[in-house]
């Protein structure tokens, strides 16, 4: 019998992009294709764009149809592509959806608007009214650590009931919390969390589907996946605990993980860092740390890739 996970897109190791700008604040483009080609070589079950690493809020409706449209040509079908729609009404959600589903999109993900804060059943009814217009499955981003607003497991269970193609969770919680939802859900929405790896073998035992991270140590965890999945959890343990202390360093909120992680990711792929303002600016301890890191991870390719377990 085939393992639904090897004909399903929804689990594995799935790398979200950064926003790589130029010296003068732009997308630049040719970094942005190296960065997609490096995740795709290093073995990523899915490339995924527009999240909180991409720092998505700071682009302009335009940019991020730009980056929907590069990361598309840059996969060029070889593994599935999915992008988190960001917008304030129903309306501009949609729209980037639409987008989406013309680039041949596998999936999309819904953040929550960024304004106000309301109870859950105002959201349940926002996602769902966007859900229930999208052609593509439709995940839920909730992160409520990070963003300030989510749902509860009884309230993703509700969502899902309601609207059949909301088929999927990107959570950002501990490994306690995600086993919670999982249950509360019934264990039928495939969940990926993400807080740059942070108890990844901790979270695959709680249920997780998979994660969605940035690039920076990508290659080590599809190598640290494939090892759990071929049910070699010590081995998982053990490159878990060597990975520990670089997703630590990145892993103390999404403006420290975009001024440091993005950093990381550059210096192990020989690509200059260039921020658009306002951002975070790295200090020189901590840029010596990120050296330290990138000497210790090793260059993009340098890992032998496994074959898949």
């Amino acid at each position: 019998m085939t393992d639904r996970q090897d004909v399903s897109p929804f689990h594995g190791i799935h790398a979200i992009l950064y926003a790589l700008f130029d010296k003068d604040e732009r997308i630049d483009r040719a970094a942005m294709r190296r960065q997609a080609e490096l995740c795709i070589e290093a073995g990523v079950q899915g490339v995924a764009a527009l999240g909180l690493a991409t720092k998505v809020a700071k682009l302009t409706e335009a940019e991020r149809r730009d980056v929907m449209d590069c990361t598309a040509e840059d996969a060029r079908g070889r593994i599935p592509i999915g992008f988190t729609i960001y917008g304030n009404s129903v309306a501009e959600q949609v729209a980037q959806i639409r987008h989406a589903e013309g680039l041949g999109a596998a999936w999309v993900i819904l953040q929550p608007p960024a304004v106000g804060s309301f109870g859950a059943a105002e959201y349940i009814r926002f996602f769902g009214r966007v859900a229930e217009r999208s052609a593509l499955p439709v995940a839920i981003q909730n992160a409520p650590a990070f963003l300030g607003r989510g749902l509860t497991g009884d309230d993703i269970r509700e969502l899902a009931r309601q609207h059949p193609n909301i088929r999927l969770l990107k959570a950002e919680g501990s490994a306690i919390e995600i086993e919670q939802v999982i249950a509360a859900t019934g264990g039928q929405l495939p969940v990926f969390n993400g807080r740059a790896g942070l108890e990844l073998t901790d979270g695959l035992r709680a249920g997780c589907a998979g994660f969605i991270l940035a690039p920076d140590l990508v290659d080590h965890a599809v190598r640290l996946y494939r090892a759990y999945r071929g049910g070699d959890q010590d081995e998982a343990d053990r490159q878990y605990r060597e990975l520990l202390p670089s997703i630590t360093l990145v892993m103390q909120g999404i403006e420290h993980l975009v001024c440091y992680g993005k950093r990381l990711f550059c210096a192990r792929a020989d690509l200059e860092v260039h921020d658009r303002a306002p951002a975070m600016r790295p200090t020189r301890f901590g840029l010596d740390l990120v050296a330290r890191h990138a000497e210790r991870l090793g260059k993009f390719g340098a890992i032998r890739r496994s074959p898949p377990g």
